[in-house]
């Protein structure tokens, strides 16, 4: 199918917020970036986002209702990696039932039209983007920040210094059970900058 790419992106971009939550603890949920007018959300109202947008624009752009509610009855880390773990599954399981059809055809878009394609990669990109708000989030609190799209510091630099990729999970059923996170390397030797 002409949208398979899609399909996979939105398959390892729901592991990856998994894998960047996996990294809070509850004690971390009311934590928010410095800041005396509080205008950034906090760790809690980052994952309350990302539950309630992403079931938002599936239910009223795709229309794909996956019939739970968006926001788990307890608000826990593990109670918002589960909800979102077995909600972000059902939408990948109707996402590739689809046919290309589906995919080209306009729907409505806040206040314009776009295909589904279309609202698919914006929704990536939110999401994309607000896991790097909860990126920073971890650095800002000291916590170790594993690869996302390849090497992070923590995980030994840069992939010109032969740092290598290293999530913290190989499956999401690892991540909800609580198991070990793989080992991190020591850090790099060299500084973190493309600069020759």
């Amino acid at each position: 199918m002409a949208h398979d790419y899609l399909i996979e992106t939105y398959a390892t971009e729901r592991v990856k917020v998994l894998s960047v939550w996996s990294m809070f603890r509850d004690e971390d949920l009311s934590w928010r970036p410095p800041d005396p007018l509080k205008r950034g959300r906090s760790v809690l109202e980052q994952m309350v986002h990302q539950c309630v947008s992403e079931d938002g624009w599936f239910k009223k752009m795709l229309g794909i209702d996956v019939g739970a509610p968006p926001l788990p009855p307890t608000e826990m880390r593990i109670e918002f990696m589960r909800r979102y773990a077995e909600d972000s599954a059902k939408r990948l399981a109707a996402l590739r039932d689809q046919d290309d059809a589906w995919w080209e055809e306009e729907v409505a878009f806040f206040e314009t039209r776009r295909s589904r394609a279309w609202i698919v990669t914006r929704r990536i990109a939110h999401t994309a983007h607000h896991r790097g708000q909860q990126m920073a989030m971890l650095r800002m609190l000291g916590r170790e920040v594993y690869s996302n799209y390849g090497p992070t510091a923590d995980t030994g630099g840069l992939p010109a210094n032969g740092a290598p990729t290293i999530y913290p999970y190989d499956r999401v059923e690892d991540a909800l059970r609580g198991e070990a996170k793989r080992a991190l390397p020591a850090p790099g030797k060299t500084q973190i900058t493309e600069r020759a």
